[in-house]
């Protein structure tokens, strides 16, 4: 071990005030990323509930309402049928420091099912 000289002391507090903004730095990052992860997710899964409940037949209204309880705040919910599909799209975006803003989305299809009378005598 080496003896301790005048010049080494509060080497150890430079170094930590150094190295403090870097880690602040990375952790405003990592929260950043994660209130962008979430947004995402809840864009999917509001995306695909909407579309497996207009597939089923429910009135477009009430899923849209629906999915905009599971939507981030303030996403924008478009749906349309073509083609025996049925086609949802949810659009948001994620405010971040600094005046970001990040856009996310996503898009669900299925196929819209057939009632009984759709399928004739069984």
């Amino acid at each position: 071990m080496r003896a301790h000289t005048k010049g080494d002391r509060g080497a150890v507090t430079a170094e930590t005030a150094l190295a403090l903004p870097a880690v602040g730095l990375v952790t405003a990052v990592l929260i950043g990323v994660g209130h962008v992860a979430v947004a995402q997710i809840r864009c999917v899964d509001a995306a695909r509930a909407a579309a497996r409940l207009v597939a089923r037949g429910e009135p477009v209204g009430r899923v849209v309402a629906r999915a905009a309880g599971v939507a981030p705040t303030g996403a924008a919910i478009a749906v349309g049928t073509a083609g025996g599909e049925v086609v949802v799209t949810v659009r948001s975006q994620v405010a971040l420091p600094f005046g970001l803003d990040v856009p996310i989305g996503s898009r669900a299809v299925a196929d819209l099912e057939s009632t009984l009378s759709d399928r004739g005598p069984t």
